[in-house]
């Protein structure tokens, strides 16, 4: 009975409601970004015809056979056609949706319906551009999933002045938190495993072809090799970082340190490789759990004084 009720306590801790706010707006700028990356190729990319990718037909029609029923554009394309919209209309209007549903997230406006929005778009996109789609998509695709079942809205949100409120459970709010961090946490160990079991990150080659391939040799070849004896360390490193992540990132004695240190590592991975959306989805989704910020509000405040209380904005 006692294990049975400290995993209840751990489950359930009251939290505030500081960290939906961070996962709110990182993930709404994290959807502005990704459109506005994509302003001038959406419609080539996603087209059916004419494009000089591999055409949008191919890529759902290969993901169909691992999964049939993963969402694709060409239900959109599909269904504005019954509508008597063009395929470049039904484009332009999906990327449209895609950015109002990140400006909607960042000002806290019908956040259930803009969280949902935005996560099936998203999802489509990465469906149906398989080909081009790499980590960050699965990623900004779980934090968008883990943001629409959240309990919206926070009480920074625009929804929480519009419309009246009830009160929030200060347990649920930490459940969904404590899931997030846990999936977070088997994200890393395994990532960190995988890597630990190659010797590519033990002698530095994995580091040495990141940083070479095309289209992420930012960084002078020349210069690489000036410091190529640091791609070991390097390599370790962030086996260390990722593998040991699940253990350290808990307690309070060295959770700043371990967040500061995965912090540093996803920025010079953006800044060496031009990897930017994946770097800030990654400060996304370690801040918004694991910050600081939560946790000083839950030691300075009482439940009562720092939930406002569900709303029917939350129904949205």
């Amino acid at each position: 009975m006692r294990l049975r009720q400290r995993i209840i306590d751990f489950l359930f801790a009251p939290e505030p409601d500081a960290w939906l706010t961070l996962l709110r707006l990182g993930l709404g700028l994290q959807i502005i970004f990704y459109a506005l990356s994509f302003r001038h190729d959406w419609n080539i990319v996603f087209a059916a015809e004419g494009s000089p990718f591999v055409s949008r037909d191919l890529t759902e029609a290969i993901g169909k056979i691992d999964n049939p029923l993963g969402p694709q554009i060409g239900w959109f394309i599909v269904l504005g056609s019954h509508l008597g919209l063009s395929e470049q209309m039904t484009l332009s209007i999906l990327w449209l949706l895609l950015l109002g549903a990140g400006g909607a997230l960042v000002l806290g406006f019908f956040c259930r319906s803009s969280a949902v929005i935005a996560w099936l778009l998203h999802l489509c996109a990465a469906q149906s551009g398989d080909f081009f789609a790499y980590g960050v998509d699965n990623l900004m695709t779980i934090g968008l999933f883990y943001l629409a079942i959240a309990p919206l809205p926070d009480r920074y949100a625009l929804d929480a002045k519009l419309w009246r409120l009830k009160r929030i459970d200060p347990a649920r709010l930490g459940f969904h938190r404590r899931v997030l961090q846990l999936h977070l946490c088997l994200i890393y160990f395994f990532s960190g495993l995988t890597k630990c079991l190659g010797a590519g990150w033990w002698n530095g080659a994995s580091i040495w072809r990141a940083l070479t391939r095309p289209p992420f040799d930012i960084i002078p070849i020349e210069v690489l090799a000036s410091w190529k004896i640091l791609f070991p360390v390097v390599g370790i490193a962030v086996c260390l970082f990722e593998t040991a992540y699940p253990v350290f990132i808990w307690p309070r004695t060295t959770r700043l340190v371990w967040l500061a240190a995965i912090l540093a590592m996803h920025m010079a991975i953006g800044l060496s490789m031009g990897l930017f959306l994946f770097a800030s989805i990654m400060f996304v989704l370690n801040v918004a759990p694991f910050g600081p910020r939560s946790a000083i509000v839950a030691r300075q405040h009482t439940p009562a004084e720092f939930w406002p209380t569900a709303t029917a904005a939350s129904l949205f």
